[in-house]
């Protein structure tokens, strides 16, 4: 691995750990306050309706990530004109998408019973419809980024965008708070929720422009031909934000209809504390998946083979840390950070833990299939396993309570984990020995002390790449 690249892992891991910081504080703040302001019930309402537009986050019909991952690997191989083709002509399907998606979304909340189907009483019918608009109209809008953020993928510049990203993150989260601590309502926040997301997508495009000259909005380099090309694989991205949404929304509104909205409220915040030990495993998966896109492009296995065993062996290591920490506090944690309003739960804390455990076994792993667009069968089998999850959350919540919905949870995670290994192994051209002895191999540079101290030494260069992004 060249110094080059290992810079890029370093200044795109403290970047990562920057967005990944912005999400956690988001959540930190957002349950007391919210708690505080609207009550454990409204919480409750809030987190159902929050989680309904995220199915619609398919609308881009998976575009968005296959394209970033091509753009990235003919740019690795300096076909720049090629990827221009790429990223005008999934701009503008997503465009197309997108509006077609919310007008079929208005009508489908226009003529149904909202309320009455997601099973909440404390909003009126048109509230629930209004706030459902807008947070759909924010969801989709978010849509364009994936593909902004993509440009900068392809010029080795990932870390800038996703500081970027962050910044416009906080500032949404931030103009969401005002009405809710001003005593208005989910409607009203909704409304400036999405409203400051459409101001951020508007700021991404600009910089974008600015940043990469070559890179326009315009259809002179749009291709139908190059559509048609990526259409299987993008339909096929369709698996991950649908297993997600399973994964996260799905068992919420599985402990809905098995438990109440109160109960709702527990879970979330429970799964919110568990949540943060899965925030290392994450940082991991955005700060190598450029870099596997790029060493695959250039047809560099040695490369590809490192940083795959390298990701692994280190948010396993990481993972295991936080979930003892968060297994050790995480209950006290809960209930204090609530204002009181929810138990402890110290049972369904480590349930949850152990969910993450499992999770941090194959989602690293996973990131060398989807960065070089064969994860066909990955998404397909992901998206299976989650759905089959819900309906056993459903039986589980009504026959054991929350501990019970928990523990449905590893049903997936024991799927996922039997694929994903054996299919990456394969790709990187690596052996089941190899890869095991490498996870019990920790060389010099990964080992803590010299992690923290390679860490400051770097400080100076991620302020210098943010600084000369900003020129």
């Amino acid at each position: 691995m060249d110094e080059g690249t290992r810079r890029r892992l370093m200044v795109g891991f403290a970047t990562t750990v920057v967005s990944k910081a912005s999400y956690t504080l988001i959540q930190l703040i957002q349950v007391p306050v919210l708690m505080h302001f609207w009550g454990r019930a409204m919480f409750g309402v809030w987190g159902i309706l929050t989680a309904t537009p995220t199915y619609l986050s398919f609308s881009n019909v998976g575009f968005g990530s296959v394209a970033g991952n091509e753009m990235t690997m003919l740019m690795a191989r300096g076909e720049q004109e090629q990827a221009l083709t790429v990223f005008q002509s999934c701009w503008w399907l997503i465009t197309l998408l997108i509006s077609a998606t919310m007008a079929l979304f208005c009508v489908v909340i226009y003529e149904l019973p909202v309320a009455r189907l997601l099973n909440l009483s404390l909003l009126s019918e048109h509230d629930v419809k209004v706030v459902l608009f807008w947070l759909a109209l924010s969801m989709l809008f978010g849509q364009m980024e994936q593909l902004l953020q993509s440009a900068y993928r392809c010029i080795k510049r990932y870390s800038y965008g996703n500081f970027a990203k962050s910044c416009l993150t906080l500032a949404a989260f931030a103009a969401m708070l005002v009405p809710v601590m001003k005593g208005y309502g989910p409607r009203t926040t909704a409304e400036a929720f999405a409203l400051a997301n459409l101001a951020g997508t508007l700021i991404l495009c600009a910089m974008v422009k600015h940043d990469i000259p070559w890179i326009s909005y315009g259809w002179s380099h749009a291709s139908l031909r190059e559509i048609k090309r990526l259409t299987r694989p993008a339909l096929a991205f369709l698996g991950f934000p649908l297993g997600n949404s399973l994964n996260i929304q799905g068992s919420q509104l599985a402990v809905n209809y098995a438990l109440g909205n109160d109960m709702v409220a527990v879970w979330i915040t429970a799964r919110t504390v568990s949540r943060l030990a899965l925030q290392a495993v994450e940082l991991v998966r955005n700060t190598i998946w450029p870099e596997l896109s790029i060493a695959f492009g250039a047809g560099n296995m040695d490369v590809v083979r490192q940083i795959h065993r390298r990701a692994v062996q280190f948010a396993l290591f990481v993972s295991l840390i936080v979930v003892v920490l968060v297994a050790a506090f995480g209950p006290t944690f809960l209930h204090k950070w609530t204002l009181g309003r929810v138990p402890s739960s110290p049972g369904l804390v480590s349930m949850l833990l152990v969910v993450v455990v499992f999770y941090s076994l194959w989602s690293t792993s996973s990131t060398l299939v989807a960065a070089i667009n064969l994860h066909e069968r990955l998404a397909t089998i992901y998206a299976l396993a989650t759905g089959a999850t819900v309906v056993v959350t459903y039986f589980a919540a009504r026959r054991y309570g929350l501990f019970g919905a928990a523990t449905s949870l590893l049903l997936s995670e024991i799927m996922m984990g039997a694929y994903v290994l054996p299919s990456s192994l394969r790709i990187a051209q690596d052996t089941w020995g190899g890869f095991l002895r490498s996870m019990l191999h920790y060389p010099q540079s990964l080992r803590p002390r010299e992690l923290a101290a390679r860490l400051r030494r770097r400080t100076q260069e991620v302020e210098a790449d943010l600084e000369a992004g900003s020129r």
